[in-house]
């Protein structure tokens, strides 16, 4: 996968935002929200469906610019210069169907993104799907939007960049922008964000003692594995791309489900949010704004 896997870099400026109740500062009021049994994560529509659509749409608007060619490549360099980890990458002998074994791994992920949150509206209603689902979206688009502003930013060339290109030509098939868009791989950062969000539910949902986390988590962490050895395999990527890949999405499915993550309040019983904004006016007509957090 090329410039299809992208992300809004202001995700924690927005995420936390999700998190800030209007009345943070004030101890009195009533939990908010006070979850019925079952119920884990809470979400805001208007912070939830901005991050989301934007960062889908950041994602879209920046694979169509990269298609154009506006963005002209420049020839690698000697691959000897390479970190010793990623010359394998260059001096192995390319597995052809790598690329579609990969992109199966990839599309296997985005099939149980699909079913889990069917399987939870099944177990606990219709609001846990529009919650599980939002929040799968979420990181699932984030990921996209933020693993393809990396690599504009970076423009390193690919593996098979090396291999076909290393003669210093920029033209013909060297003069395809997606050659030059190998950090981080999006293969390995969706597959890894998908399976960090369905772990981190699992887990929520249904506690350590319990085995389906623990098979959640391994199978995730097989499936990103096997899709980033594929990518290497393919020329697609180096081996630092899918470590970088594939923890940078963990990171952002993780992050997301954790400030939605609500714990059961009791009836009239303060409890900070995760993260809130208070602003204490003074006397003369200025104020100090604050930002807490609670990790």
């Amino acid at each position: 996968m090329t410039s299809r896997h992208k992300v809004v870099p202001v995700l924690v400026a927005g995420v936390l935002l999700a998190s800030i109740p209007a009345q943070a500062d004030n101890p009195t009021f009533e939990a908010i929200p006070h979850l019925g049994e079952g119920e884990h994560f809470t979400i805001d529509p208007v912070v939830d469906g901005l991050l989301t659509v934007g960062g889908a749409t950041f994602a879209e608007l920046l694979s169509l610019i990269v298609s154009t060619g506006e963005i002209r490549p420049t020839a690698p360099g000697d691959y000897k210069v390479l970190l010793s980890i990623d010359r394998v990458a260059v001096t192995q002998t390319i597995d052809p169907n790598a690329g579609t074994r990969s992109t199966v791994g990839l599309y296997t992920a985005y099939a149980y993104a699909i079913l889990d949150p069917i399987l939870s509206g099944v177990r606990d209603g219709r609001r846990a799907l529009l919650v599980d689902a939002i929040m799968y979206a979420e990181s699932i688009a984030l990921t996209q939007a933020f693993t393809g502003a990396t690599k504009i930013g970076v423009r390193r060339p690919r593996p098979i960049d090396y291999v076909n290109c290393g003669d210093g030509s920029t033209t013909g098939a060297c003069s395809d922008t997606d050659l030059q868009l190998s950090f981080f791989s999006g293969h390995a950062s969706v597959t890894g964000a998908i399976s960090a969000t369905a772990t981190y539910l699992a887990f929520t949902r249904t506690g350590p003692r319990h085995p389906r986390p623990w098979i959640t988590l391994a199978a995730g962490t097989l499936l990103t594995a096997f899709v980033s050895y594929e990518r290497v395999r393919s020329g697609e990527h180096f081996p630092t791309d899918v470590i970088m890949g594939s923890l940078a999405g963990a990171g952002i499915g993780i992050l997301v489900p954790h400030f939605h993550h609500r714990p059961h309040y009791e009836e009239k019983t303060y409890c900070a949010p995760p993260v809130w904004i208070g602003f204490q006016p003074n006397a003369d007509g200025t104020g100090a704004m604050t930002l807490g957090g609670r990790f």
